[in-house]
């Protein structure tokens, strides 16, 4: 038995616009909390397959989706190839409708069915549709409002160091977060849970150069040797989000290891961590540096494991 529900919310913002940050899934982990990361597996015109890491009920789920693009009508239709179980099959369309004085309507439409149809596993998917519908509709017309506010509290950056070693000794080690806290000086203890082979939750308390310590969750998405991407989804004060990726590139002289973060400062609690003069500036250099550091570090003990494997 096919399923067919539909979920819709309007936004101010112009419908191209909306259209666009929808077609350009590499924003996705950045627009829609459930997403962890994307990335494409084929890539024509208006056709092409993309693979999806996001959480549903609490459970991270990868899957394979073609998508149709149609700029002309704001339409995108989506397809996964194959279903994580529960799910038998689903699809769907998003719609994306002007109204007036530049606002717009987006529609998203899903149908799928459950693995034999069963009654409890399509209350579960039900309830995921509808959780994960509700959240990224509203993330995405708060994202899209906020598009322009939000350019001064949105960076990224990156750090990179070169080591004379191998791609693979410097993906393991940093692949291999259960022994950071044995290896890295910052890491105070470390809970790695390896969900299914590349997939990885990582909870970890982290040293501050004053002493405290703090908690941060992660979902990491693993590629051998060369790339590990991440979503923050428990998060320091300063930050209403937080991802980024680790890249192994092999060169002539070894491997360039780099680390790059993409942040959203949480405005609120400015001057409540950083005290009453401090604005934005000083909450981004203040993160940047932070988080710097740390990988910095990372990459640091990273190079001298990886140079003392040659």
């Amino acid at each position: 038995m096919t399923k067919e529900v539909e979920h819709e919310i309007t936004v101010q913002a112009p419908a191209a616009e909306v259209y666009r940050l929808i077609a350009e899934v590499e924003n996705w982990p950045r627009i829609f909390p459930p997403t962890v990361y994307v990335d494409h597996v084929e890539r024509g015109d208006r056709e092409e397959r993309i693979r999806i890491w996001a959480t549903a009920n609490g459970e991270v789920k990868n899957w394979t989706s073609r998508r149709t693009l149609d700029p002309e009508e704001l339409r995108i239709t989506f397809r996964q190839e194959v279903s994580a179980p529960p799910v038998a099959s689903m699809g769907g369309t998003w719609i994306i409708e002007p109204l007036a004085d530049g606002a717009s309507r987006i529609r998203l439409l899903h149908d799928y069915r459950a693995v034999d149809d069963d009654p409890e596993s399509l209350k579960w998917i039900d309830e995921a549709v509808d959780r994960n519908s509700r959240s990224e509709l509203a993330a995405l017309k708060t994202n899209v409002e906020l598009a322009h506010a939000a350019a001064e509290v949105t960076f990224s950056f990156e750090d990179t160091v070169q080591i004379d070693g191998s791609a693979k000794d410097v993906y393991d080690f940093v692949n291999e977060a259960d022994r950071w806290e044995e290896r890295l000086p910052h890491v105070a203890s470390v809970r790695l849970d390896e969900v299914s082979p590349g997939l990885q939750v990582l909870e970890m308390d982290s040293r501050a150069k004053d002493g405290s310590t703090h908690t941060t969750k992660s979902y990491r998405v693993c590629f051998p040797h060369h790339r590990i991407a991440y979503k923050q989804v428990t998060l320091p004060a300063l930050m209403s989000l937080h991802t980024g990726y680790w890249t192994f590139t092999e060169n002539e002289d070894g491997v360039a290891a780099s680390s790059q973060h993409t942040v959203v400062l949480n405005t609120e609690n400015i001057t409540r961590i950083l005290g009453p003069e401090a604005g934005v500036a000083e909450a981004r250099e203040y993160v940047r540096t932070a988080l710097s550091t740390n990988s910095r570090a990372t990459l640091g003990y990273a190079k001298n494991h990886a140079e003392q494997q040659r």
